[in-house]
């Protein structure tokens, strides 16, 4: 099978592509990248791509799943319209062009509290994606709503302190549904979801995602 990844040099992305080589399944992976990245193989093949002019690479978005795992925080983007552009617009143009070229299948990472309707930028922007992909109809469409993530070498000391207590909580049986997700978790639900055989929408909440410890 042929994958197309965008986001795979991100923080899930890079165990996302770890675990599609590994997979036999897969002969063929396509990543959208902004500039190259680091990671080489004979299954691979980059494509250095300009997100906002993404129809121009439409031939390029072909193949049997699309994955996206493309994020940006608000700190890192400077403003909420410079996130919504990365964590919206992005990743709606990708699947509204995979859905345009025949991919059946569509792996989304959102988060655990998207919501459209919620008050808060974030969730609301996560929920409202979610809402315009499923609109485009994929034959099968794969959400996948991770909680607080776990990263390696993370240096945001809100989030350490955050994950920290959380994991405190999950050892005594609270909050088992906030437990702290790694993302090597996460990038193992994405794919096996994807294979499974079950088609239409399907939403991997993070108590399910936290199952994946292989």
């Amino acid at each position: 099978m042929k994958a197309i990844v965008i986001g795979g040099s991100g923080a899930t992305g890079k165990y996302l592509v770890r675990r599609l080589l590994a997979d036999d399944r897969f002969d063929e992976i396509v990543l959208l990248l902004r500039k190259p990245a680091a990671e080489t193989h004979p299954k691979i093949k980059q494509v250095i791509v300009d997100f906002d002019k993404l129809n121009d690479f439409a031939e390029q978005i072909n193949g049997d799943v699309a994955f996206s795992c493309l994020g940006t925080t608000l700190k890192d983007a400077g403003s909420k319209e410079a996130q919504w552009k990365v964590d919206y617009d992005y990743q709606y143009n990708f699947a509204k062009i995979a859905r345009q070229n025949g991919i059946a299948t569509f792996v989304l990472m959102s988060a655990q509290n998207a919501d459209a309707k919620s008050s808060f930028f974030y969730s609301r922007m996560k929920g409202e994606l979610e809402q315009s992909i499923e609109a485009l109809g994929f034959d099968k469409l794969v959400i996948v709503q991770p909680g607080l993530l776990l990263r390696p070498g993370t240096e945001r000391l809100v989030e350490k302190l955050s994950v920290k207590m959380l994991s405190v909580f999950n050892k005594v049986g609270m909050l088992k549904q906030y437990a702290p997700t790694h993302v090597d978790q996460v990038a193992a639900a994405m794919i096996q979801h994807a294979l499974s055989g079950r088609s239409g929408i399907c939403r991997v909440k993070n108590k399910e995602i936290t199952g994946h410890r292989d």
